[in-house]
């Protein structure tokens, strides 16, 4: 068979049927339909997919499948928006910014610095009108990201319907407020979120606790959790794109497109954050030399590592990779990630970063919210149970790392 002269004819018959459509005989039509009709059963057959669930034990798996049925739901992502790059581009153009209104605290930190947490207290909840027991949620943004974040904001507006009260932990001098010493965050040091998980259990030490974390945040939760076990207040945890091994992440990051598409804006968000510091921080670094860094490897070389002791970047992802503490993990973790993500490539571990975008137009509720909403509803519902004396397995509340990607 010739396929040069196969591919030749049958290009000179697409044209012929795109050609004449445009003048009305209805054969283009059809042929766009047909199209169409193949589009929508790729998107079904290969796109469209219930989430995989890994669980350590199956108790865990029978409490999502009983409390949070989103897991085994079907996940339709927007059927012209799938793809996890565009996802990603796309996702702070065409999800909208619900309105929260913060209370601002700034706490000190013991070598000098402070953090700032913005509180959503949810006073006016008729779920839960006692402030004392009123369920808490502490919410940990990405690389660079702040309180203000669209996806923090609608984690918000989901815990706002179920009653609760939640606290975005800012890190240090990124949201705002000055940065008293030469110090400000990394992935693998968790002093600050203890600082602060401790300060906010002290507040409502009688509250059901949750935390949330999304991509670096949720990094930082896992690596507090690896090193705390379940000595810690929080009753359960829920991770949305973590990157679980970060030499793979960055890895990945440094591919051209990617480099060219999110490793060197990253990068330039990363000395943004810096730079209204750098008084303070050319105490101890060359700025000039941090600020010539073209991608995160590069930054996290001539400053995160530096800054927090470690003696090679590769010291420094050694030990921030949650992949290599999760059997210390002690309390009921639900992890979020997409075989598609290029900050967290679905071969680094057991299996579009942040994002997860549903339904025809983006604009209902993504896929993170979904989970979110459901899993700390039923943690909340199950504490309440418990309170009530009413039967419930302790057993759901023992496991350890779970994973749903």
């Amino acid at each position: 068979m010739d396929w040069q002269v196969l591919t030749r004819e049958l290009s000179l018959y697409l044209e012929s049927q795109v050609r004449v459509g445009l003048f009305g005989s209805g054969v283009g039509l059809s042929l766009v339909l047909g199209f169409g009709v193949a589009y929508a059963c790729y998107y079904l057959s290969s796109i469209a997919k219930k989430p995989q669930l890994v669980a350590t034990n199956d108790s865990f798996c029978r409490f999502l499948e009983e409390y949070c049925p989103v897991v085994t739901e079907t996940y339709y992502p927007t059927i012209w928006c799938w793809e996890g790059r565009m996802q990603t581009l796309l996702r702070p153009f065409i999800t909208s910014r619900p309105q929260v209104q913060y209370r601002n605290e700034l706490i000190k930190t013991a070598d000098g610095g402070q953090i700032s947490l913005d509180w959503f207290d949810n006073n006016d909840s008729l779920y839960h009108p006692d402030a004392s027991t009123r369920p808490t949620v502490l919410l940990l943004p990405g690389l660079t990201g702040t309180s203000k974040e669209s996806y923090i904001l609608h984690m918000i507006h989901q815990s706002k319907t179920l009653g609760y009260r939640c606290v975005v932990f800012n890190n240090r001098g990124i949201a705002g407020e000055e940065l008293l010493t030469p110090r400000t965050y990394c992935a693998s040091n968790t002093e600050d979120l203890e600082a602060v998980i401790h300060h906010v259990h002290s507040l409502h030490p009688s509250a059901p606790f949750i935390a949330a974390g999304v991509s670096m945040g949720g990094m930082l939760l896992l690596n507090y959790l690896g090193k705390t076990g379940r000595d810690t207040p929080l009753m359960a945890a829920a991770i949305f794109s973590a990157g679980w091994n970060v030499f793979e992440s960055v890895e990945s990051l440094e591919k051209p497109l990617n480099w060219l598409l999110f490793n060197y804006y990253l990068t330039t968000c990363l000395q943004s954050s810096i730079s209204r510091h750098r008084q303070m921080l050319e105490k101890l670094f060359d700025m000039d030399l941090v600020m010539k860094a073209r991608t995160v490897r590069e930054f996290d070389k001539q400053f995160t590592s530096v800054m927090f002791g470690y003696r090679t970047i590769d010291d420094y992802y050694e030990d921030a990779s949650p992949c290599r503490k999760l059997k210390s993990v002690g309390i009921p973790v639900l992890c979020l990630n997409s075989v598609d993500d290029v900050f967290s490539p679905g071969h680094e571990f057991a299996l579009l970063h942040g994002t997860f975008i549903c339904g025809w137009l983006a604009a209902p509720r993504t896929a993170l919210r979904k989970v979110l909403h459901d899993y700390q509803a039923a943690f909340a519902f199950c504490h309440w149970r418990a309170a009530q004396h009413i039967q419930f397995s302790p057993e759901k509340l023992q496991s350890k790392k779970h994973c749903w990607g």
